[in-house]
């Protein structure tokens, strides 16, 4: 057995090969705007918010569906829904766009801004450009001559993730850079659904999703000669009277099971395909809690905004840092028996004037300014009745 060994060994080396060889990487990763996870080896992308990509184990799953719980006033969680529209522009995937109160057209106008690298050329004190070839008239730190340019163009969408402007609006001129494909339901003909369990509104939207994954190919029934792509379906506000489903409307609807056989049709769509959705369901609306439940097991992440807005927490002085809580209902387990669990689970949201950020809870200290002078007061004044708050207590 010696003897044959060596034999192999030999022809090995005179070869100049291994029979260790390194598996080449999948063509799925040469997609721009993706990257592959660590922990599953599944195809990530970005949400568009760095900080929720983080909070979710590191972006969202190709073939994977999200659920966010609208707030209230539906003011945060439709900015979620176009910042995960504009990281697809800027990316350069294809998108889907299905609305039933607002059109279609109208939120994609609403996209914000992409923050795009500083300009390489240095200007001087008069306005006047300085030709960075030039050392004679360059005025710049001595160990900072010899780095590269800084890249002004989109060529930086190959990178995972982007930040974004919210006071400014996409230039329409990036902005039709993206194909976009819109279902606007209040524009769609009613069709008829007697041998289908769903609704007009969802039958006619889950059909429109599965043409747009068959034609364009994201099936994987295009040739492999052309360049792969990502669609990003962004679903706004799904289970809403709008829709047809009265799941918001009374405790126990007739269409209960409607948004859940929808969103368990729509999963397998997205298993068999290079396509991730984000949908957007109006939660404090529905009051039966077992259909609320079987919406989140059928999704495979799942959070929830709850905005200080028209709440006793928009006054307190704990929360002053903050706009609202975000609640991880849950997490994908994809191709492993444990999902990733966040480092913590006491979160919260704030809007800047410019970015909307994800940051761990905080509060203040109990001898801070802001919080010392009222707590102790009510202190006093809720432990006894004879105490006040200039007084100390007794015991």
């Amino acid at each position: 057995m010696a003897a044959p060994v060596r034999s192999m060994a030999g022809s090995s080396s005179i070869g100049n090969t291994t029979s260790f060889q390194k598996k080449s990487r999948s063509k799925l990763v040469s997609i721009p705007g993706t990257r592959p996870s660590v922990q599953n080896g599944q195809l990530l992308l970005s949400s568009g918010v760095s900080s929720l990509d983080y909070v979710i184990g590191g972006g969202l799953a190709v073939g994977t569906l999200l659920l966010v719980e609208e707030d209230r006033y539906d003011s945060y969680s439709r900015m979620l829904l176009k910042y995960f529209l504009a990281e697809g522009v800027v990316c350069g995937h294809e998108l889907f766009l299905a609305s039933a109160r607002d059109h279609p057209d109208e939120i994609m106008q609403e996209l914000p801004s992409p923050i795009m690298d500083e300009v390489a050329s240095l200007k001087t004190n008069e306005g006047q450009l300085i030709d960075p070839e030039n050392p004679d008239t360059m005025k710049i730190a001595w160990r900072y001559q010899n780095q590269s340019r800084v890249q002004t163009a989109l060529g930086s969408s190959l990178r995972f993730g982007h930040y974004y402007d919210v006071s400014k609006t996409m230039e329409p001129e990036l902005r039709q850079t993206a194909k976009c494909h819109s279902f606007y339901q209040l524009q769609e003909t009613p069709v008829t659904t007697e041998s289908s369990p769903l609704p007009s509104p969802y039958h006619a939207l889950l059909k429109s999703i599965q043409t747009v994954i068959r034609k364009e190919g994201f099936d994987g029934s295009t040739p492999q000669s052309k360049a792969r792509n990502v669609l990003r379906l962004g679903l706004h506000s799904l289970g809403s009277a709008l829709w047809g489903d009265d799941v918001c409307c009374k405790e126990n609807p007739a269409h209960c099971h409607a948004l859940s056989t929808f969103l368990y049709a729509l999963r397998g769509l997205l298993r068999s395909s290079l396509s991730v959705a984000m949908v957007t369901v109006p939660s404090h609306l529905i009051q039966n809690r077992a259909v609320m439940g079987r919406i989140i097991r059928l999704s495979d992440t799942a959070i929830a905004l709850e905005s200080f807005r028209g709440s006793e927490k928009e006054t307190n002085p704990l929360y002053k840092d903050y706009h609202g809580l975000l609640h991880v209902r849950q997490l994908p387990h994809l191709n492993c028996l444990s999902c990733e669990v966040p480092d913590t689970k006491d979160l919260a949201f704030k809007l800047k004037r410019k970015q909307f950020t994800i940051e761990r809870l905080h509060l203040p200290p109990d001898l801070s300014e802001t919080v010392s002078r009222v707590s102790k007061t009510e202190l006093a004044a809720g432990c006894g009745t004879t105490a006040t708050g200039n007084k100390r207590l007794d015991f």
